[in-house]
């Protein structure tokens, strides 16, 4: 059988059992971050009222906006500029907290607007990806080979996002000392085991990531670079404190990506373009967060 050219073709080599196996870690994941949430940061909103509003306006306006614009600028194929919109409208990736506390930036308030990012994706996630999805140009007959059905794709958040958050929070609060002592081995388990099922689907799929690479690495990251300046360039458009803006940096460029690709497994019959776009986002974005983290740390311990 001769290769596929065609990324709009490929399908990624994952399994309804592997599925099962990502939706647990994806959920275990979540699960873990909320040992480290409590009632207490939800207060800390009062703290930090224009900082939590502007990492709301990064996220859920300029950075799809922006989005939209390195689409018409590279005029990407349909489904690659889809899979740009839904990563747009992912959550803050689950590592956000760790980069800031490294890059010695407002951890606080990356907790707070992580949380309260997280709680709202429920609703943000699907709503936000069937409006802005409607900008993307000849997507209409994209959009309606899919069921873009707003309650499935909410009903998917809430079962690996929010309940596993809830569950988390609910144990933290009840059983202090107990998840105090298990915190950070349930936290390693969970990275190894999310990243491990990461890096053998991509190892699976390496194939079709070294044919089409050089189609959507440029894009990914143009695209993530815009999404670091979003929240950077609006601390600082909204006069908010350097440390602050750091922080919305990391917000708006480090996303959830892993749910993207579990809301295309079930929603976008496993496109090729839009989990590519995903998939490599989900490396890419780490890889920049870090350098950004160490560059950032290394500037605050010299000054």
């Amino acid at each position: 059988m001769p290769p596929v050219t065609d990324i709009d073709q490929l399908r990624i080599n994952f399994n309804p059992s592997q599925m099962v196996v990502l939706n647990a870690a994806m959920a275990f994941l979540m699960f873990s971050v909320a040992l480290d949430v409590r009632i207490e940061d939800f207060r800390k909103v009062a703290r930090f009222p224009r900082s939590i509003f502007v990492g709301l306006i990064a996220q859920y306006l300029f950075f799809p906006l922006l989005t939209l614009g390195i689409i018409y600028l590279f005029q990407p194929r349909t489904s690659i500029a889809m899979g740009m919109i839904l990563v747009s409208m992912c959550p803050s990736g689950n590592m956000t907290n760790f980069l800031v506390h490294f890059a010695r930036a407002n951890t606080a308030l990356s907790v707070t607007l992580n949380t309260v990012i997280i709680l709202l994706s429920t609703f943000v996630t699907p709503a936000g990806f069937l409006f802005w999805s409607k900008f993307v140009p000849d997507s209409e007959a994209l959009r309606a080979s899919f069921e873009l059905g707003f309650a499935d794709m909410a009903l998917i958040i809430v079962e690996l996002i929010l309940l596993p958050l809830v569950v988390g929070m609910v144990l933290q609060a009840r059983f202090t000392a107990f998840i105090d002592k298990i915190r950070p081995w349930v936290q390693r388990v969970a990275l190894v085991l999310f990243f491990s099922i990461l890096v053998l689907a991509l190892f699976g799929n390496r194939e079709h990531v070294a044919n089409h690479l050089w189609s959507f690495f440029i894009i990914v990251a143009v695209h993530n670079l815009a999404g670091i300046s979003s929240g950077y360039l609006a601390g600082k458009l909204f006069r908010l404190p350097e440390l602050d803006a750091r922080t919305l940096a990391f917000e708006a460029g480090v996303h959830n990506t892993a749910l993207g690709l579990i809301l295309i497994f079930n929603f976008f019959d496993q496109s090729g373009g839009m989990a590519f776009i995903a998939a490599w986002w989900g490396i890419w974005d780490l890889v920049t967060g870090m350098g950004l983290a160490y560059y950032w740390r290394k500037k605050s311990l010299i000054g």
